[in-house]
Parts: C-alpha cells; sequence; structure tokens
C-alpha cells in the first residue's frame, strides 16, 4: 500500500476540480488531483471520431465576468471566437446578432401568437429587465480573480462604484426565485406559448436564471479547437505549476479523522486539506465518520440526511451525427448555436404530468404506449443543436459536418427501460425520430447524408460524470435546495461539516453552469491559502 502525503488533494477532475487545482499549486501547494475518468473536463470536454470533432457536454461558454478573468489571472491564453445563437420556431428563424435582436424576437412571438400579442410584451419587459440586472451582475471582472492589494485603480474605479448596485441588483434577484413556470402562468393565458418560451428549461427553473437567456446567448464564445480546451489549458497550467493529476483512479474511502483517503487500488493518499470536486452524494456515502465527535456527526448527519434525499435536475439526450454535407449547407440555414422549436404547439404536460403517469404505473405500460408517448414528446420538443464546424471549420472533414442534436431528458425513463431489457431498442427509436422530426422541418439534407450516428442518454452522463441523475446543472430546483443558492453567500457555499474538507462544482452551489462550477473551485482555494496564511 502506498502512501503519498500532499498539502491538499482534489476530487474530481472537472472544472470546478481543475480550477482549484491550478490556483493551489500556482500558490506553491503540493496538490494532487484525482478524476475517475481517464480524460479531465467533466462536462467541459471534447472528443473526436472519423475526423469529426464534438462537444460531449456544454456547446458553448458564457464568460460571466468569471472565465476569462480567470484565465487571464493565471496567465492562460485561450484562442476564443464568438458562438452565436439562432432562434428558430417551425420555418421562422431568428439571428441573434445584439440586443436590439430581441425586438425581432417578440416580432417572432406575435407572428406565431398573434392573439397573445399584450402578453408577450410583458414577457419581453421582464426579459429586459432581466438583461440590466444581468449587465450589473456581471458587469465587472470578478474580484475573486483580481490581485485587490496591487490593482487599487479596479478597487476605486470599478469595484466600489459597482458594489451599491451590485447589492441592490441581488435583491431583485431574490425576488423572482418563483419558478418560470408559475411566472409565465400569472401573465399568458396561452399555453402553447408559454412553451416554446419555457420548454427547453429545468423544471422550476427559477424565472431569473430561465429569461436571462437572452444575455447570455449575446455572451457565448466557443474555444478554437473545442470547448474541451479550456479543460486542456486548465491541465496544462497545473502541471507546468508542479501539480500532480492522476486520472483513471476512483475513491474508495475518506477518512476525515485521519485526512486520509483512499482509491479503489487500496492506495492510501493522506492531506491537511480535501477539496471535494465531484459528486456529492458519493462523499457522504463513503466518509467514515468514526471517532470525529459527537457535534460533528450529529451535523454530518443532518447534512447527508438532506443531501442523499435530494435529486439532481434533469439530464439530456444527446444525439451526435456524421453528415455527408458542406458546412455551408448548414451555415446558410442558421448559426452553429441553434434553439430550434418544430412546432409552435409546445410540450403541454408531455414531458411533466404525462411522463409521471407513465412512470407512476410503468408495470403496466406497454412498449408501444410508451413509444407513442415518445412521438409526442419528439415532434413537439424544443432542441439544442450545435455545429462544431460553424464556429471552427477544423472541427470536421472537408465536405463533411457533424452535428449535435440535444434535448432535456428524465433520468428515470431511462433507468426503468434499461431495467426493462430494452434500452438499445428505446435509444434507437429516439434517434429515429429525431433524425425523421429534424429532417422534416429544418434540415432536409438528414434524410440521406448521415453517415453514422450516435448517442449519450442520462444513464451515460450519470455513468460518465458519477452525477446523480445524469444530472447537468446540479440539484432539480425545489423549494428548499440542500445547498447554498443564492448568490450573495456563494462563499459559504464550499463548506462541510467535515474538518479540512470543502466542497466545489455544480453540487457545492445550484444552479452551476461552468461559471460558478469555476466560482466555487476558487472560493474553496481561496479558503484554504487563507487557513495556511493564519
Amino acid at each position: 500500500m502506498i502512501d503519498n502525503k500532499y498539502d491538499t488533494i482534489i476530487v474530481g477532475g472537472g472544472i470546478a476540480g481543475l480550477t482549484a487545482t491550478a490556483f493551489l499549486a500556482r500558490d506553491g501547494q503540493k496538490v494532487l488531483l484525482i478524476e475517475k475518468n481517464r480524460e479531465l473536463g467533466g462536462l467541459v470536454n471534447s472528443f473526436s471520431r472519423n475526423g469529426f470533432h464534438f462537444d460531449a457536454g456544454v456547446r458553448a461558454l458564457e464568460d460571466a465576468g468569471i472565465i476569462l478573468p480567470m484565465l487571464k489571472d493565471l496567465n492562460i491564453e485561450l484562442e476564443v471566437v464568438k458562438s452565436p445563437v439562432s432562434l428558430g420556431i417551425e420555418n421562422e428563424i431568428l439571428n441573434i446578432e445584439n440586443i436590439e435582436s430581441l425586438s425581432k424576437y417578440k416580432d417572432l412571438l406575435k407572428k406565431l401568437y398573434p392573439e397573445s400579442s399584450k402578453e408577450i410584451d410583458e414577457v419581453l419587459k421582464t426579459i429586459r429587465k432581466i438583461m440590466k440586472h444581468m449587465d450589473v451582475l456581471y458587469g465587472i471582472e470578478n474580484p475573486l480573480f483580481k490581485d485587490l492589494k496591487r490593482d487599487t485603480s479596479f478597487i476605486f474605479k470599478k469595484l466600489l462604484p459597482w458594489m451599491p448596485r451590485f447589492l441592490i441588483t441581488v435583491g431583485k434577484i431574490n425576488r423572482m426565485q418563483i419558478p418560470v413556470e408559475d411566472y409565465l402562468s400569472s401573465v399568458v393565458k396561452n399555453r402553447s406559448l408559454r412553451d416554446i418560451i419555457a420548454q427547453h428549461f429545468f423544471k422550476n427553473t427559477p424565472t431569473f436564471f430561465a429569461l436571462s437567456y437572452f444575455s447570455l446567448y449575446l455572451d457565448y464564445f466557443y474555444p478554437k479547437g473545442g470547448v474541451g480546451k479550456l479543460a486542456e489549458a486548465l491541465r496544462d497550467k497545473i502541471v507546468e505549476l508542479g501539480g500532480e493529476i492522476k486520472t483513471g483512479t476512483t475513491v474508495s474511502r475518506v477518512l476525515p479523522n485521519e485526512n486520509t483517503v483512499f482509491d479503489e487500488n487500496g492506495n492510501r493518499y493522506s492531506y491537511k486539506n480535501l477539496i471535494w470536486a465531484a459528486d456529492l452524494k458519493t462523499l457522504y456515502r463513503i466518509a467514515e465518520t468514526d471517532n470525529l465527535s459527537s457535534e460533528i456527526k450529529s451535523k454530518f448527519e443532518v447534512s447527508k440526511s438532506k443531501i442523499l434525499s435530494s435529486k439532481g435536475g434533469e439530464s439530456v439526450f444527446t444525439l451526435f451525427l456524421q453528415v455527408d454535407e458542406p458546412l455551408e449547407s448548414f451555415g446558410r440555414i442558421a448559426n452553429g448555436h441553434f434553439f430550434y422549436t418544430p412546432s409552435r404547439q409546445g410540450l403541454g404536460e408531455t414531458h411533466r404530468k404525462e411522463l409521471y403517469d407513465l412512470l407512476s404505473n410503468f408495470d403496466n405500460t406497454s412498449k408501444q404506449q410508451i413509444l407513442g408517448w415518445l412521438d409526442k414528446f419528439i415532434s413537439l420538443n424544443t432542441f439544442e443543436i450545435s455545429i462544431p464546424g460553424l464556429k471552427d471549420k477544423d472541427l470536421a472533414p472537408v465536405g463533411k459536418t457533424g452535428m449535435i442534436i440535444s434535448f432535456l431528458a428524465d433520468y428515470e425513463i431511462f433507468k426503468r427501460i434499461k431495467e426493462a431489457g430494452w434500452l438499445e431498442e428505446f435509444i434507437s427509436e429516439i434517434e429515429d425520430r429525431v433524425l425523421r422530426v429534424i429532417s422534416e422541418s429544418m434540415y432536409p439534407m438528414l434524410k440521406d447524408k448521415v453517415m453514422a450516428r450516435f448517442s449519450f442518454s442520462p444513464l451515460s452522463y450519470h455513468n460518465r460524470t458519477a452525477s446523480s441523475e445524469g444530472a447537468i446543472v446540479g440539484w432539480e430546483f425545489k423549494n428548499e435546495m440542500p445547498v447554498i443558492s443564492k448568490i450573495q453567500i456563494a462563499d459559504r457555499s464550499v463548506f462541510t461539516p467535515l474538518p479540512s474538507i470543502y466542497q466545489a462544482g455544480q453540487w457545492a452551489y445550484s444552479p452551476a453552469g461552468v461559471p460558478m462550477s469555476i466560482l466555487t473551485g476558487k472560493i474553496a482555494a481561496n479558503r484554504i491559502l487563507k487557513v495556511k496564511s493564519t
């Protein structure tokens, strides 16, 4: 049995773990990053197949005043391009170029739902209000990535004038935490219109988080070579700074009383501090609290009960296509990042009550009934379509196109069908339906030009990232989150009841995209460095 000793061990090589490791290594700590997969990045990952490059998780990045300042702080150069977004409903397409595109979006909705003109005005007024809040929220480089002792100009010219506006804005944001479905129901009578606005958001997404999407569309950028280049850049920086990375290794035991973790091969690693940047349920399952004080045990058990009884948010189903058609053919239709709804009817209760009823009576539901539900679900859904080659032409073979088509999907239905023994058939049925719907509406070339296809289901994401229920943004939205969910107290999100153990990433703060994962990784690193200096 090997016993290795480190200042800090980081478990989980997603973007939060990479961030924390890089900053600790820069400070001269002896650090070890342990990742269960062979590759790093988690949902910030790219891969290639037959010369086609695909993004495995997120399709683009939004800076949010965090990503680019983090790179600058670490002296990392990352070549990026803008990732323009298109919105489409049936045969109507809007290429989003700037803030003025919001008026065109309003016109598009009114063209499709003329009877709801006043209601559309009200929703768009709320979106404009949220966009102004976003301008304040991310209006400056996040001060966590600034050297405030040396950069007094930033403090006096930017930070201090911004703080009062930030505090006022946070108060307004906190008053917009009701589920977006509830907000829209109070404003919009037309169920189809409500669906078209909100059905590509996670169930019960807070109104502010959901309706900020227009700001995010304007902020999207894309690393040359794929989204995974961000994770690769952080990995290279860690190695340059002397940090150690161990992939293909699963942590199986955590002994807080001994400041020790063990991997599945029995190797022992000792730490002064530990940052858990992996699935939080796993930490609470494998942490052994024997020999800890009764007070710590009690706090741990309270947190454990809350964490283990909570569910991850919705997952996604992703179809990857290799198409024998040049990029230009697709570029003439829409941008390389495209949110498309083939039908203005909307999902209605297809993805909510109908699915719940199906799962509640699964043992008495026939395969044909499930496929009948699937027909409706696919034909009325909203798809996130990404074509990496339209952002970087080197990501597809000459004369060909790689395409990624995703939609929100429930983990439980895939789990139940796997247990019933026909998962591969179900996945094939999904792929067939997605191809049919998209080729009969927006991309007719997909009817006979697809050379190869494969897909990731919620089970795939669960197995790959070890995320609970295959969730991609953390916990499901409900009245009480098991973790911090208010931006003004985000600095508290990294604490655990266990001594010298911190948490970071999508499970530490919710909802957590890439920027918040980076932020919690930096906060956790800062906490350790602060303790070290006292």
